[in-house]
């Protein structure tokens, strides 16, 4: 009973693997014109969201090295997206804001991902979709579980 409760295991990670794997392959549209590579959007989402930022702190939640991230951050810069500014606590440290122009493609991708995402959960059956809204649930403490690290 054991094997067939951890192969149980095994087969919904893969199923859930595969789901992730293509909701964001589905999703997946340049943002606003912008042709940036999904790093850079994930970075931008992040100095967005969780702005001003410390770039070593931008590096730890995108789990990249710092010369990575510092290619990143130079590479939304010359976009426009991002801007450098001395922190106020430390003036020897930057922090990483969103410009006018990088908020405005975060919040127009989000937008188009959830208004897709939405169009998509009306033409599901009401009880599937119900199914799905106790799922997200799931799915958030897992996320939650996941990001503790194993």
């Amino acid at each position: 009973m054991k094997y067939l409760d951890d192969a149980m295991k095994r087969d919904l990670a893969t199923r859930l693997n595969s789901a992730t794997v293509h909701i964001g392959r589905a999703l997946r549209r340049p943002d606003a014109g912008e042709d940036l590579a999904a790093e850079h959007r994930s970075a931008l989402g992040v100095v967005y969201f969780a702005g001003p930022i410390r770039m070593g702190t931008l590096a730890a939640a995108e789990r990249v090295g710092a010369p990575a991230m510092t290619r990143t951050v130079g590479i939304l810069e010359r976009a426009g997206l991002v801007r450098r500014e001395t922190d106020a606590e430390d003036s020897r440290a930057v922090r990483i804001r969103a410009t006018p122009k990088g908020t405005r493609v975060v919040r127009e991708g989000r937008d188009e991902r959830v208004r897709r995402i939405a169009s998509a959960l009306r033409r599901m059956p009401r009880p599937a979709r119900a199914r799905l809204a106790t799922a997200v649930g799931d799915l958030e403490a897992l996320i939650t579980e996941l990001e503790r690290g194993d």
